[in-house]
């Protein structure tokens, strides 16, 4: 599963990157996002692809992890069934997280495409209201199987899209899984695996010092 995950890039790239258009809200670089904490989505609205900050993690919850979903799951669930056409966004990101077991000790790392490069998830969004009517705007990463490098702690990783799968990705006339599932493969490219700090556990640990390289010796936390 992906628990957590950093988009340490400026708006500025992040608009290139992406194409964005407009900025729905006020940007910042996150080093350390975690479940039910707010994320940067690329949205698709009239035409243009915009920039705007939604919950990471469905709600209700359709499923044991609401925060990573399967495309054919989530179709296969009538609740959700109508977000797969419909309500598709790009979940922009520059590194994962895990932690690496050696022996009875782990450690925390990042993993990286290429040289630090920015990337975009696949997922889905939802809007819920509330008992008292407030609106809830909420997301999920969509995953595949993983590659060689992300095999390493799961079975399964984020769907990164490449550019043109982006583009197809938010094509509201593209529709159903069998349209859909041929953009959701494997990654292939290059992927670099460093330690960090033990930090990263911590939720409110969120600026530059969480993507640094850190040395070995201090980056054991604990015993398994």
């Amino acid at each position: 599963m992906c628990r957590r995950y950093s988009i340490s890039a400026g708006l500025e790239e992040v608009n290139s990157y992406f194409g964005i258009s407009r900025v729905m809200y006020y940007y910042k670089s996150r080093y350390n996002i975690s479940p039910m904490q707010s994320v940067p989505v690329v949205v698709q609205e009239g035409g243009e692809r915009a920039l705007d900050e939604y919950r990471w993690g469905l709600v209700p919850y359709w499923g044991k992890d609401a925060v990573n979903a399967d495309l054919i799951t989530v179709d296969q669930n009538p609740t959700y069934r109508r977000a797969v056409d419909t309500r598709r966004c790009i979940i922009p990101c520059n590194g994962l997280y895990y932690w690496r077991t050696v022996g009875k000790r782990s450690y925390a790392v990042r993993t990286v495409v290429g040289n630090n490069e920015i990337f975009g998830m696949a997922g889905l969004y939802e809007t819920w209201r509330d008992a008292r009517g407030v609106e809830m705007r909420t997301c999920t990463v969509i995953m595949t199987e993983a590659n060689e490098a992300i095999r390493e702690f799961d079975a399964r990783m984020p769907a990164i899209l490449s550019e043109e799968s982006m583009e197809k990705w938010l094509d509201p006339e593209l529709k159903g899984v069998r349209a859909l599932q041929p953009l959701l493969g494997t990654y292939r490219g290059s992927m670099r695996i460093y330690p960090v700090t033990p930090l990263i556990a911590d939720d409110s640990h969120d600026h530059q010092q969480c993507i640094e390289e850190m040395d070995l010796k201090q980056a054991w936390v604990k015993s398994v």
